[in-house]
């Protein structure tokens, strides 16, 4: 099970393991055939959506062409309309965590990768979303997290703002958590979190003090070194 002192890294790491569980659930490992094949998709597939192309998507991201043949290949079997609303976003997240809810926190991780906030996750918003989490400097990566835990996109996360993004993990870990969602659990945990990164005390976090408290964390780095590999 968990303690509150793992759940201390979970709450800025949670958001990146999982895309290794989302990239497996869309195929994203398997191997694409012909890259001609993978073209021809985007030309003539009739979808709600048609992203971009290939090149531009490229010169976009730090994907290499290839790399991106094998991400529209799984994203298109998933999602042949070519866009995910939250709904499909949210059941994919439902079948990692049998044993608790992870819609709040499905529905948080959504709203990261709408940047458009037209209620839908096209291919492109997917690729630029994974890009950074994936290939991005750490610092990057740090404030695509810290833009995830600032609900309101105000600049700052306040503890309220956490508490949600608390209660919302300790939802979907369900009986895996410890102690076993205790009311005051989260709320404890919020504590902790703002005494390591509220560094002036004034009771919010600034994405200046997120990514300086990230960063002197030895676990949070070495641990963001494990998807510099995943595709």
């Amino acid at each position: 099970m968990l303690t509150l002192d793992g759940l201390e890294m979970i709450a800025v790491l949670v958001v990146m393991g999982l895309f290794i569980k989302v990239l497996e659930q869309f195929g994203m490992f398997e191997p694409v055939g012909g890259e001609d094949s993978v073209e021809d998709d985007f030309e003539l597939s009739t979808v709600c959506h048609r992203p971009e192309s290939m090149d531009k998507l490229q010169e976009q991201t730090k994907f290499t062409k290839k790399e991106l043949q094998v991400l529209y290949r799984g994203f298109k079997n998933e999602c042949p309309s070519g866009v995910v609303n939250e709904e499909n976003f949210k059941n994919i997240y439902s079948q990692f965590f049998p044993q608790g809810d992870s819609s709040m926190y499905a529905h948080f991780l959504f709203e990261a990768f709408d940047t458009n906030k037209n209620g839908s996750v096209s291919f492109e918003d997917f690729v630029f979303g994974l890009s950074i989490i994936l290939r991005g400097t750490i610092n990057d990566r740090l404030n695509w997290a810290f833009n995830l835990y600032d609900l309101n996109k105000d600049g700052c996360i306040t503890k309220e703002e956490m508490l949600d993004i608390m209660r919302s993990i300790y939802d979907m870990m369900g009986k895996y958590t410890y102690p076993t969602m205790q009311d005051d659990a989260p709320r404890e945990h919020v504590e902790s979190f703002f005494q390591k990164m509220d560094r002036n005390n004034d009771g919010v976090v600034t994405i200046e003090e997120f990514i300086e408290s990230c960063k002197k964390d030895e676990n949070i780095m070495q641990s963001m070194q494990l998807f510099d590999n995943v595709i």
